[in-house]
């Protein structure tokens, strides 16, 4: 019985009880393996650097934001350009919007809250290695509140541009608040790759946005949009 190869996590966490019930969670689950874990992310690109010559890089990312050194944004900043294949979530205690937001521009895969459910957090990390991007209900609620509270102006743009979406870009939103990556849309919706890319990009276009979670945010936010045929 042919069985798929458990997927290769880093865990990066400066608090050590925590890191440890992570690491000991995920290698009790068939589905992960961890390569290593660090209470810095200062020595992280090294590491992969070292794992890209011995071409055993890793799946999964996760960092933690507030640490010693180097920030868990910092990092998302230098290595999510460099590797961008690695899937990179970010498990904190912060619900602050400012960081939640910044860590969504630089290309965060997920944001989880560390006291999240254990089982959560593999379904969580399962979604992501599967092309979805997650967010808890804590997450959602807080990016979804920094976004009804923008300026009136950014607002009006979104409103008005409900009208002016086709109906395509209307299945793509849909389609992007169910964690949905563009291979996923295109194979829902029966389009190539490259015309699920056009549609979100006019997507945040319209809607005066960086990022799929935020437009997954906005659809939580205008809630007759989002249920809107």
């Amino acid at each position: 019985m042919n069985m798929t190869p458990p997927t290769k996590v880093i865990v990066v966490d400066d608090h050590p009880l925590f890191r440890r019930g992570v690491v000991d969670l995920l290698n009790g689950s068939r589905f992960f393996k961890v390569l290593a874990d660090f209470s810095s992310a200062t020595l992280l690109d090294a590491y992969l650097t070292e794992l890209t010559l011995k071409e055993t890089m890793p799946d999964l990312l996760l960092l933690d934001l507030q640490m010693p050194d180097m920030s868990g944004l910092e990092a998302l900043k230098q290595i999510k350009p460099k590797y961008q294949a690695l899937k990179i979530v970010i498990l904190t205690a912060s619900d602050e919007s400012s960081q939640l937001m910044d860590t969504i521009r630089y290309g965060a895969d997920g944001y989880l809250m560390k006291d999240s459910e254990p089982e959560e957090i593999v379904n969580s990390l399962n979604s992501v290695v599967q092309g979805h991007v997650v967010m808890n209900a804590i997450a959602v609620d807080v990016l979804a509140h920094t976004l009804r509270n923008r300026p009136e102006q950014v607002r009006l743009q979104g409103d008005n541009a409900i009208e002016s979406m086709t109906q395509r870009e209307r299945q793509t939103l849909d389609l992007i608040v169910q964690g949905m990556n563009n291979k996923l849309i295109a194979r829902e919706l029966d389009i190539s790759d490259g015309t699920v890319k056009v549609y979100v990009k006019n997507l945040l276009r319209k809607l005066n946005l960086h990022s799929r979670l935020e437009l997954s945010a906005w659809a939580h936010a205008n809630i007759n949009f989002h249920r809107q045929p």
